[in-house]
């Protein structure tokens, strides 16, 4: 779900900005867009209301990331017990014009697949800010 739609509560449109300041420190070119989808009824119909996805667009496609835009959904579950929520995922895909070139998955082994990779450099700092994430939303249960 776009990001700028789950910003319900200052709490949780402070992560999101958290989350966008991460990106943007280590990749300081990046522009960032809080509503990556669009609003049609097909694209409606493939979003996870569990997720907030954030799009971070490049100027031109670069070596080290072999992608112009990347899509960050951060997953969420809610435990019907304790109500807790938390982040349990983020997923995270680079496209060039050519469509979908790599995805990171925090699920199981961490590891890159895809036609193309980014640079070593640029898988670590990914890698890197999704324990950030996961670290940021895990705080406290009022996400």
């Amino acid at each position: 779900m776009n990001a700028a739609e789950m910003a319900t509560n200052l709490e949780f449109a402070s992560k999101i900005a958290t989350v966008v300041n991460l990106f943007k420190r280590e990749f300081p070119d990046a522009k960032s867009d809080l509503k990556p989808w669009t609003n049609d009824p097909e694209t409606l119909e493939l979003v996870d209301p569990e997720s907030i996805d954030i799009g971070f667009h490049f100027p031109g496609i670069s070596k080290s990331w072999r992608s112009r835009s990347v899509l960050i959904q951060i997953r969420f579950y809610q435990d019907p017990i304790s109500s807790f929520r938390r982040a349990i995922g983020i997923e995270i895909a680079g496209f060039s014009h050519l469509g979908e070139a790599w995805r990171l998955s925090t699920v199981e082994n961490w590891g890159f697949v895809g036609k193309t990779q980014p640079s070593t450099e640029v898988c670590d700092k990914l890698k890197h800010i999704c324990r950030e994430i996961l670290q940021i939303f895990n705080q406290s249960a009022d996400c």
